[in-house]
């Protein structure tokens, strides 16, 4: 079981002091959602557990480590499956290795009901059984609504974590069947200490937290997985104030309009007299006006919508770098 990062680890520690059947973990995303929901569902299945959680040596620790628990049930995306190294049902996967379908971005419902399924058979263990729902808001009404029987009472000893990004999203009726939890923002110093710990030097660290908004899962995974260095970054605002993509090619859509709207607040921000967050001063190229600015943002806020499931990603990149050029024009 690898360590927590610090400020995960002390709200497992209250989490475990706590009682209650059904726990909704929110907040923004880079958080350590999935984190903190996936060591509190350890917790309650080790056969050893301490205040700080699991043991990280018993049979169940083990098991869970090499994703074959029986009793812990996993309600996500087939895309978070397949990324987070979760196995599928057979089925599934044989469709999707088949290309007779794409991996599911949502929560299917058939994996609602084979969770309802999954909690009314005998459990294998004496801990119970635990369900953990990642990201929540990924289930649409009819998966979330073949949810709330169970989730209510829960047959014997079943208990739930629901992780969400987007707690909005979710049904009343989910919400009010659990206690929630707000994630904390960890302190810049523990983020930064923990990005260091995480293989990053200390400037790349500072540049990549800022670049995220203070959210170092999103920082590491900027790094380790997107493949964006802070040098990246600070010269992309004025690369593409020049007319280049930068980094911006090698992002998919959804990527490439998060990236977009980072800098159009930050122009924006500049414009009104205020600070910017994710970028440096220096850093930003001068150029946009209050109003190219502000409907850049409405147009970008739009294409988010859709960006998970463009009709074609290489001419939706060109349609944004198109916008990014008119909104940064320079007034005549």
């Amino acid at each position: 079981m690898s360590a927590l990062a610090p400020w995960i680890q002390r709200q497992l520690s209250h989490l475990l002091r706590q009682q209650g059947h059904a726990w909704l973990i929110q907040g923004p995303s880079g958080l350590g959602q999935y984190e903190l929901g996936l060591a509190l569902a350890s917790a309650w299945l080790c056969e050893s557990p301490t205040p700080q959680g699991a043991c990280g040596q018993c049979q169940s620790c083990h098991a869970i480590a090499v994703r074959t628990h029986p009793d812990l049930c996993l309600l996500m995306p087939e895309t978070y499956m397949l990324d987070l190294h979760w196995p599928l049902d057979e089925k599934a996967q044989k469709d999707i290795d088949d290309k007779k379908r794409k991996a599911s971005r949502e929560i299917r419902v058939d994996a609602a009901r084979q969770m309802v399924s999954f909690s009314q058979t005998t459990r294998s263990g004496v801990q119970g059984k635990v369900v953990l729902i990642y990201p929540a808001e990924r289930m649409n009404t009819i998966t979330a609504n073949t949810l709330l029987k169970t989730l209510e009472e829960p047959p014997g000893n079943t208990r739930f974590v629901l992780t969400s990004e987007a707690a909005h999203l979710l049904l009343p009726t989910v919400r009010s069947r659990c206690q929630t939890h707000t994630l904390q923002w960890p302190e810049p110093l523990d983020a930064q200490a923990w990005l260091t710990e995480a293989g990053l030097d200390s400037k790349e660290a500072i540049a990549l937290l800022r670049a995220s908004g203070g959210r170092p899962n999103d920082a590491l995974r900027m790094t380790q997985t997107d493949g964006i260095q802070a040098k990246h970054w600070a010269a992309f605002p004025r690369s593409l104030h020049r007319g280049e993509t930068g980094i911006l090619s090698q992002l998919t859509p959804a990527q490439a309009v998060s990236l977009l709207q980072k800098l159009c607040h930050d122009l924006l921000a500049l414009q009104v007299g205020a600070a910017p967050r994710f970028f440096e001063r220096q850093d930003l190229p001068e150029g946009g006006t209050v109003r190219s600015l502000s409907a850049w943002s409405r147009s970008l806020a739009q294409e988010a919508r859709t960006a998970e499931h463009p009709f074609n990603a290489g001419l939706m990149l060109e349609s944004l770098f198109s916008q990014a050029q008119k909104a940064l024009r320079r007034p005549q």
